[in-house]
């Protein structure tokens, strides 16, 4: 069936509406960052460059790094944005831009994640790395698809009822990532944890400057909710979003945390660029050795 023009956008030069790629600017080795001037911190180690291209806070550098195709992509912050970089670059790769037509071999993506977080337990060390085995999403993204198929439902109700979620709130859901890409990112550099991401940076995040929260002790929920050996590890703002429309597009998703800040002890890294470059450099070793 023919996707209608409203439906999927498409600019002059026949580029994607958001991101203004062309199919043949991607490849299928994705690294996603929050910050745009994060996109170079990341190709400055390709050893060539062959696209640069923006538009709005969507950033794109694609290059080869030891022979490996890789492109970086700047997200900006929060599930809202992920909704519309998870959904175009699925289409630069299976949707015919000509017939407007779905492909019949669809395209799986590599899709790594390297972002910031703030820790919620006092054990979980500042400018440790942490991969997101599961996301809790306290945003209503994967609501709006059909997506019930790929939640942890126990999970979710389990954090409900320990928090007492406020029913006015979006129904908090879980995902988790992908093990085959979780493995081939694993060291002994990394630990496991489960990751709560919020639909925002301050109120949904516990943090009050002039405005009541309307539950002043939900980091402490956050912090003492256990099911089964898992336990919120950290707080960040696009993970759930990605496993989730990842899962439901047939993507491979895995997300990287460098955790600056810990909520729990008051403490926020003293060297957060050298912390982030770690994780950089790190990342690309494992992708050009594993993939």
């Amino acid at each position: 069936m023919k996707i209608g023009s409203s439906e999927l956008i498409l600019n002059a030069d026949h580029s994607i509406y958001h991101l203004n790629l062309l199919p043949e600017d991607l490849s299928d080795t994705i690294i996603t960052v929050g910050d745009p001037d994060r996109v170079p911190l990341v190709s400055q180690y390709f050893d060539t460059i062959e696209i640069k291209k923006g538009k709005r806070e969507f950033h794109t550098h694609t290059g080869t790094l030891k022979g490996k195709r890789i492109s970086v992509i700047s997200t900006g912050i929060g599930t809202d944005n992920i909704d519309i970089v998870l959904n175009e670059l699925d289409a630069l790769v299976n949707i015919d831009f000509n017939s407007r037509t779905v492909k019949k071999h669809p395209t799986s993506l590599n899709i790594i994640r390297i972002g910031t977080s703030g820790a919620i337990q006092p054990h979980i060390p500042i400018d440790s790395f942490l991969l997101s085995e599961h996301a809790i999403g306290l945003d209503s993204l994967l609501h709006f698809y059909d997506s019930s198929s790929i939640q942890h439902h126990e999970i979710q109700q389990a954090f409900i009822q320990h928090t007492n979620w406020c029913k006015d709130k979006s129904t908090p859901y879980v995902v988790g990532c992908d093990k085959e890409l979780a493995e081939i990112l694993t060291s002994d550099k990394i630990r496991y944890g489960f990751t709560a991401t919020n639909v925002g940076f301050y109120g949904p995040q516990g943090r009050t400057l002039r405005l009541k929260t309307q539950d002043d002790k939900l980091n402490s929920k956050l912090a003492s909710f256990k099911f089964k050996d898992k336990q919120i590890s950290n707080l960040e703002m696009e993970t759930s979003g990605i496993y989730g429309l990842s899962k439901l597009l047939g993507h491979r998703a895995v997300s990287l945390n460098c955790i600056l800040a810990n909520r729990s002890t008051g403490e926020f890294s003293t060297k957060p660029e050298k912390s982030i470059h770690e994780l950089i450099t790190y990342t690309l070793d494992k992708l050009t050795k594993g993939l």
